[in-house]
């Protein structure tokens, strides 16, 4: 079932001679639970890509549909609704609030959201993370590799339809980046959790169920890859 469908979607900066194409006529679909990677050189537009799918920056032109909600059809108030409870973000280099705990930066979301966090999903989290012991530790008493998981945690416990992933492992050594990959894959399956991931690492891309590999904005490779 189609689960995320991206129609025509274009993507313009400048004007006249100065005008770059970030995106020109993308258009995928995705079913619910998949994990896909989009690999490319930088500069192909994958970055826009991820940009736009989680509702942070208007498309010029084409749809973008979740679950059958066509995202920019909303106004500007009920898309930042939808960024904060349809969308898990993790980020290359983090972006955790240096003076909260782990625990802290994994709930931040869903308290900014007025929600009561759920104490045994988080216990539960904090196990599959291997943060239990760490919970209480600032981002600066933690390695590179906690502090991803730690973004992990923050995407995935808001239970979000989609988590959108930049460059995940791009800052981490070739074993925190297998790891934090097994996690992600661990939370594709055990929550049937559908996944996009930006990735420079064809290894990696080639641990999810699908490849995408996106040049000058356009799309030009669509392969599964049978995991």
């Amino acid at each position: 079932m189609e689960f995320l469908t991206v129609e025509h979607l274009c993507k313009t900066y400048g004007k006249g001679e100065t005008q770059v194409k970030a995106l020109d006529d993308v258009s995928f679909t995705i079913p619910k639970g998949q994990m896909a990677a989009v690999i490319g050189p930088s500069g192909s537009g994958k970055s826009t890509l991820l940009h736009i799918l989680g509702g942070v920056d208007r498309p010029t032109s084409g749809s973008v549909l979740l679950d059958g909600q066509d995202v920019y059809k909303q106004n500007n108030t009920n898309l930042a609704i939808f960024r904060r409870r349809q969308v898990g973000l993790i980020y290359q280099f983090y972006n955790l609030i240096p003076v909260l705990s782990a625990e802290e930066n994994i709930t931040l979301p869903m308290i900014m959201d007025g929600r009561k966090p759920d104490k045994k999903r988080l216990d539960d989290l904090l196990e599959m993370l291997q943060l239990k012991d760490r919970r209480a530790h600032l981002p600066s008493q933690l390695s590179g590799g906690q502090q991803q998981r730690v973004s992990i945690g923050r995407a995935l416990f808001t239970e979000p339809a989609v988590i959108l992933a930049d460059e995940p492992t791009g800052n981490l050594d070739s074993k925190n980046s297998a790891e934090i990959i097994s996690l992600l894959r661990q939370s594709n399956r055990d929550f049937n959790q559908t996944m996009i991931i930006i990735t420079h690492d064809e290894n990696i891309a080639l641990q999810c169920d699908r490849v995408m590999t996106l040049a000058d904005g356009k799309i030009i490779r669509d392969v599964l890859t049978g995991q």
